[in-house]
């Protein structure tokens, strides 16, 4: 189910990498920079790359099998003492996936069933720094769909009709983690996220009619510009 032509989706992906390229712009002055706390900068950021276990919560489908990028830019604003909001610009792939046998129902079993969403995806987020760098994070993400497929294998055939139950051009995410200092502007980050409203109005009847969810955990680097 493609919700996007191809041309949106290229100039789509231009705009984002712009955005990216902007948004990176001011670090260079940072490069020579010592840690924010030392210098006492006011703004100060980095990229980041790295992978989402992602599940939809709803989709009768069990455990964070979906694999997908994150990678994107991040900005720090200081607050006062060790509190700093954040702003990134990511491309978050989504999803589930089963490859595995499963009864759907009385007449289907389900041997394969896939979804695959794409996101660009912002997350604002308050910061709590310690001494060692280490960092804890939460608040808020929005995130715009840019394309979407899915596809089922049952046994018997069954031809489902996913053109006719699109997801939401829009996901709204509760958002925490954690960033671990590793050596210089290096971070590793563990994060959690969950939908706020579902991401699907309405769901294949042959399949589930219950409302979907976003469910994933975020592992990434970050590199800061120091």
């Amino acid at each position: 189910m493609n919700l996007l032509g191809n041309k949106y989706k290229i100039s789509f992906g231009r705009l984002l990498l712009a955005a990216i390229l902007i948004f990176l712009q001011p670090l260079n002055t940072l490069a020579q920079s010592n840690y924010y706390v030392e210098n006492e900068r006011e703004f100060f950021g980095g990229v980041i790359a790295g992978t989402n276990l992602s599940q939809i919560e709803g989709d009768g489908i069990a455990g964070y099998n979906k694999v997908g990028a994150n990678v994107g830019a991040i900005v720090y604003a200081r607050l006062k003492g060790p509190w700093a909001a954040s702003m990134e610009i990511l491309y978050s792939q989504k999803g589930s996936l089963a490859n595995y046998s499963q009864q759907i129902d009385y007449t289907l079993t389900l041997t394969h069933y896939s979804i695959n969403l794409n996101y660009a995806e912002i997350p604002v987020l308050i910061n709590v720094f310690d001494k060692h760098k280490n960092h804890a994070s939460f608040g808020l993400s929005y995130s715009r769909l840019v394309g979407s497929t899915e596809g089922i294998t049952t046994i018997p055939y069954h031809n489902f009709n996913f053109n006719a139950y699109p997801f939401q051009q829009s996901d709204f995410n509760i958002v925490a983690g954690a960033w671990v200092h590793i050596k210089k502007g290096l971070f590793v980050n563990l994060r959690f996220q969950y939908s706020l409203v579902s991401i699907r109005e309405i769901v294949p009847p042959e399949f589930n009619n219950t409302d979907q969810y976003n469910n994933m955990w975020v592992i990434r680097l970050m590199y800061l510009f120091m």
